[in-house]
């Protein structure tokens, strides 16, 4: 086990097999509002720089969305650099969470599913094994998309047209959410036959992978990979809002401005997404999914009321809840910590 010493985390591994191939990457960002939650990430990666420094990112952005939820939880992310699942990966993965001695509480995320946490959970505890979290952070997105309508002049979604990017778990309970909200919704996904079967399941339109984010819409609802903004891509977007399930869809945090500029009204993704996170600490508390359903509702308030911290004080709404996040975070102890500032870059020295 390979432990890493990066600026502003508590704790950060690398794991490896007997080749010397990194396995398992762990990172636990800040833990002083409570343990940190965080995905278990598997997909293979160009590099293990490339791999360490997206779980980086990720559990950096989950500190921040705990916080700005008003969560006792902290962040953090973990990953598995590969293609193939085995009960053997898993498991290997299970015994590094396990060395955190329950600071790190892991829940399923892009290429993992329940039954692979359950895996996880035969060597280590505690684990978010028992539901999907997928449909509660759509329905914490719709919410929010309902505050970006209201605050641009539309009273609900009616005849808005939407693109949803994925069709996974996320964006497909989003699509169905949003077609019972009345709205126009168009779908894509690099699996085409999936965007397809929702379509037919929904009566939404299939867009192309390639065009949705060029496409005239009235809202943007990424819900695959993160860094969908990108310097390269900002210039052609023609939507007017921007609110999603993925993680981290600005590629850098100066994104945020030129959106600004643009006055496409951008809802955060780590406060808009926040419905899973919520849902999940709903069950370790052991609340109902009735007061989880009411606490998840509630991002629509969240996002209306960053939107106009955002616009009175002439700040991007990124930095209106990096702020609020970090008010929040030093509050918990009186003193500075790990900072979940939006400009700061963790580096692994």
């Amino acid at each position: 086990m390979e432990e890493l010493s990066v600026n502003g985390f508590e704790r950060v591994v690398v794991d490896r097999d007997p080749a010397g191939t990194a396995r398992s990457i762990i990172a636990v960002h800040d833990t002083r509002l409570g343990p940190a939650l965080g995905g278990v990430r598997m997909r293979p990666y160009p590099s293990e720089d490339d791999a360490v420094a997206e779980c980086l990112s990720l559990a950096r952005a989950m500190t921040v969305k705990a916080a700005a939820a008003g969560l006792d939880l902290g962040g953090g992310w973990s990953i598995i650099p590969a293609s193939e699942k085995t009960p053997e990966r898993l498991l290997a993965h299970g015994r590094a969470i396990a060395t955190f001695g329950g600071r790190f509480i892991p829940v399923n995320d892009v290429g993992t599913d329940q039954a692979d946490l359950r895996k996880i959970g035969e060597v280590t505890s505690p684990v978010c094994a028992q539901d999907d979290p997928s449909p509660w952070t759509a329905l914490g997105v719709a919410a929010g998309i309902k505050a970006c309508a209201r605050f641009s002049g539309h009273p609900d979604l009616k005849g808005l047209r939407i693109g949803v990017q994925g069709a996974g778990h996320v964006g497909s309970a989003l699509v169905r959410l949003l077609v019972e909200d009345g709205a126009d919704v168009v779908v894509s996904d690099v699996i085409e036959d999936r965007a397809t079967s929702l379509a037919t399941e929904t009566g939404a339109t299939v867009a192309d992978a390639d065009t949705l984010l060029t496409s005239e819409l009235d809202v943007l609802a990424p819900c695959a990979l993160g860094e969908v903004i990108t310097p390269e891509t900002v210039g052609g977007l023609r939507c007017r809002i921007i609110a999603g399930g993925a993680n981290n869809l600005l590629a850098s945090p100066e994104l945020a401005e030129d959106l600004r500029e643009r006055r496409i009204v951008y809802a955060p993704d780590f406060c808009v997404n926040s419905g899973g996170v919520i849902f999940l600490q709903e069950q370790i508390l052991g609340h109902t999914d009735e007061s989880a359903h009411k606490r998840v509702l509630a991002v629509e308030g969240v996002i209306a009321d960053l939107l106009a911290r955002a616009e009175s004080r002439g700040v991007t709404t990124t930095k209106a809840a990096h702020d609020l996040a970090q008010a929040r975070l030093e509050a918990s102890t009186g003193i500075q910590g790990p900072t979940a500032s939006s400009s700061e870059k963790p580096a692994v020295p």
